[in-house]
């Protein structure tokens, strides 16, 4: 007999420990900084370990943060962009001063459960989606590559926990999308509330009992006979 047994999210059941395993130096200062915002309000931007963007691209980006005035943290890391221009990101940030923060790393879990974050802008690898859902926060979707296209189809049409970017004719998401659409999904009270639901219910999923308890301990109980 042929068997398809899904089970997760397979996340850290503390999450308050420490995690390790990455490529780049977590940077916990940012937690510091997200103490000091108000609830549900900062724009999380992250893309992973793997996603490139050109300086156009970048300083789009830069700028539709910027445009929101809402705090955000932000996470570059150093490969990310080709022939990174620090004294932009310098000018950048003294122009915005404390409303947003730049970390090469951050300690993802922590950062999405920490009260203060609103929303969560993602490449949409599945272990951040899983990350967020988890963590019951409304996606604003940026695939780069392979599966993340269709993880974002499920958070944008099937789950309906999240938006995605729509590209100019040059294949650039500007800065007023940026704007527009983080402002369209942070005043989106039933995204949030979907979101907050899909978080009860992978809690019921995994909880002994759940549907992907049950299915982990058939898969156990099978490769025992």
């Amino acid at each position: 007999m042929s068997w398809i047994l899904p089970i997760g999210p397979l996340l850290a059941s503390n999450r308050l420990a420490k995690q390790t395993g990455y490529f780049w130096k977590e940077d916990p200062t940012c937690l510091t900084w997200l103490d000091q915002q108000p609830a549900h309000s900062v724009i999380y931007v992250a893309f992973g370990s793997f996603t490139l963007m050109d300086r156009n691209q970048f300083h789009e980006l830069a700028i539709g943060l910027e445009l929101t005035n809402r705090p955000f943290l932000w996470v570059v890391r150093a490969d990310m962009v080709d022939e990174m221009n620090n004294n932009y990101l310098t000018g950048y940030m003294n122009r915005i001063h404390e409303r947003g923060r730049i970390v090469g790393w951050a300690p993802q879990q922590l950062v999405l459960n920490h009260p203060s974050v609103a929303c969560f802008v993602s490449h949409c690898g599945w272990n951040s989606v899983l990350e967020g859902v988890s963590s019951g926060l409304p996606f604003m979707c940026w695939p780069y590559f392979a599966d993340q296209f269709i993880n974002q189809g499920y958070v944008s049409d099937v789950w309906k926990t999240g938006l995605e970017f729509g590209k100019d004719e040059s294949g650039i998401i500007s800065r007023y999308e940026i704007k527009n659409k983080v402002e369209q999904l942070l005043e989106d009270k039933e995204c949030k509330v979907r979101a907050a639901e899909l978080k009860e219910k992978v809690k019921i999923a995994v909880r002994r009992g759940g549907h992907s308890d049950i299915n982990l301990n058939s898969f156990i109980d099978w490769i025992q006979e």
